[in-house]
């Protein structure tokens, strides 16, 4: 069908952060149409939407461990799904004018596991949570987007973004509105567990943009870990991925002339530390680097020019 081709086209050809939303869509559409199936059999659609959802009990969630992915793509409200995605593909691309698509998908899963944690937590933990014997469910993509909101505005807290009637905001302020709105509705409320949740994607968000900061991404090992399990199914070997701590070289290294094969771990720039270059060029141009920063940006062009 053309149709089919089409959506297939769009998602092949899309960014990640447009992959991602088609995925949410897809899985919103895909249990609506198990609901009716449902409903016609004579069942409840909650049994079979629960498969998916992460639940709150840690007993039953060993039997369903897919549900720490799941539960961050399933969304069930039509009001659910279009804010959280409209949320997604505003801040998702404010996101990528500084980090890359793995950065996001990878910042993506880590927010949502975060999340996840933090719920599992207080649900397991809290007088409110324990004072009952009912099992709750998690679900939705909002820990996850609220990472991503909360990693950009440390990263680029001065960052403006046009809002209508109010005209130029940091983004700095949409994302303490944010956390601030996910803290004072814990004071009762229906969604209490999801805003635990929120709190969860933003402790991570704003630990990637930290990190960040000091030259370290915190989502490389689950990106070359996803890399393994891609590459596993085009048919290469699986390789668990590797992380060396760098060696401090001796004093004959040192005096010795770096070789192409043997090059000093000084010479070198880690994929990090080119990542926070490139962003800072963007926000704020190539002036605002360091001589040092200059340095480094140097050396790789120089050993990547064949």
């Amino acid at each position: 069908m053309a149709f089919i081709d089409d959506i297939k086209r769009s998602y092949l050809q899309g960014s990640m952060l447009l992959r991602i939303i088609f995925i949410n869509i897809g899985v919103f559409l895909l249990l609506h149409i198990v609901a009716i199936g449902a409903l016609l059999m004579n069942s409840s659609a909650d049994d079979v939407i629960q498969w998916v959802k992460l639940p709150s009990d840690l007993w039953l969630l060993l039997k369903r461990p897919w549900t720490l992915v799941t539960y961050m793509f399933v969304h069930y409200g039509l009001l659910h799904i279009l804010f959280n995605m409209l949320w997604l593909y505003w801040l998702g691309r404010i996101f990528m004018e500084f980090f890359s698509a793995k950065q996001l998908t990878g910042l993506y899963l880590l927010g949502g596991w975060g999340g996840a944690v933090l719920y599992l937590l207080a649900t397991n933990l809290l007088p409110y949570y324990t004072s009952h014997s009912d099992v709750y469910f998690l679900c939705g993509a909002s820990a996850s987007v609220v990472a991503i909101v909360v990693a950009t505005a440390v990263y680029a807290p001065d960052y403006k973004i046009g809002l209508l009637f109010l005209g130029e905001v940091s983004i700095k302020w949409i994302a303490i509105v944010t956390v601030l709105i996910s803290v004072l509705s814990l004071e009762g409320g229906d969604n209490v567990g999801g805003n635990i949740a929120h709190i969860g994607g933003a402790i991570v968000g704003a630990w990637f943009a930290l990190r960040i900061k000091r030259g370290r991404d915190i989502t490389r090992p689950l990106n070359a870990a996803i890399d393994g399990v891609v590459g596993l199914f085009n048919g290469r070997s699986w390789h668990w991925p590797k992380f060396k701590k760098p060696v401090r070289p001796s004093a004959q290294q040192h005096d010795a002339a770096p070789s192409s094969q043997h090059r000093r771990p000084a010479d070198t720039v880690s994929e990090e530390e080119l990542d926070v270059i490139l962003g800072k060029i963007k926000q704020a141009g190539y002036d605002a680097l360091t001589d040092e920063e200059r340095d480094k940006l140097f050396k790789v062009s120089r050993q990547r020019t064949p």
